[in-house]
């Protein structure tokens, strides 16, 4: 998970495409957007790969590596969840990178991750929810918790290591949509996204201490 519960109103910028409403888009939609997800993150850590990972990704206790390694850990647990299937604990499967890997296999790592969580969404029936701590969720959910991680990770590691990278407001939609129900109105997707995560204040909201998504199936 990405450490650390957080409100979004359905009309704050989403459109039908990002926000799925019925379970056959879910199928055709959440596998694409994980894939554009994994794709645009991915592509700009490999682009700093030869920066500085062993400093402290930016408001986390973890340095840059260390968070891509929580990364693989997210997206490959959330894959073996929906395999899974538990109801009320998570999966004995941990996954993680070479300590003393390249930056550049390491993301080679995540993108292994990536695929198989997006293979896993694809081939889970609509009916399935396997636990989680956060809210008992479906394949399109633990896709959007996928989608969660990459992006907010990928904030934490390029504002500290001054990679320039903008968080694509399509997924910041799709992803506050499914896992943030309650979350603030009349925001850019990607600074409410932050803000339901615990990244940044917004206009009259100041920066929560505390937060969590909800990955009920509603």
């Amino acid at each position: 998970m990405t450490s650390a519960s957080g409100p979004l109103s359905p009309t704050a910028a989403r459109s039908p495409a990002a926000a799925p409403g019925r379970p056959a888009d879910a199928v055709r939609t959440w596998p694409r957007l994980l894939t554009t997800a994994a794709d645009t993150c991915l592509d700009a850590l490999l682009a700093a790969a030869d920066r500085d990972w062993s400093r402290p990704a930016h408001g986390l206790d973890w340095s840059c590596r260390q968070t891509l390694d929580h990364l693989a850990l997210g997206l490959l647990g959330y894959a073996g969840l929906l395999i899974a299937r538990p109801r009320d604990r998570y999966i004995t499967l941990f996954g993680s990178l070479d300590p003393q890997a390249p930056i550049a296999d390491c993301v080679e790592g995540l993108r292994i991750a990536a695929s198989l969580l997006t293979t896993t969404v694809r081939d889970t029936p609509e009916e399935v929810r396997a636990w989680h701590p956060w809210g008992h969720a479906d394949a399109a959910g633990f896709a959007a918790m996928g989608v969660v991680e990459l992006l907010v990770h990928t904030h934490d590691i390029g504002r500290s290591l001054g990679l320039a990278w903008t968080m694509p407001g399509d997924l910041g939609a799709a992803a506050l949509a499914r896992l943030f129900p309650d979350a603030p109105g009349g925001h850019a997707p990607a600074a409410t996204l932050l803000w339901c995560t615990g990244r940044a204040a917004l206009p009259g909201l100041a920066r929560r201490t505390s937060w969590q998504w909800d990955g009920r199936v509603r």
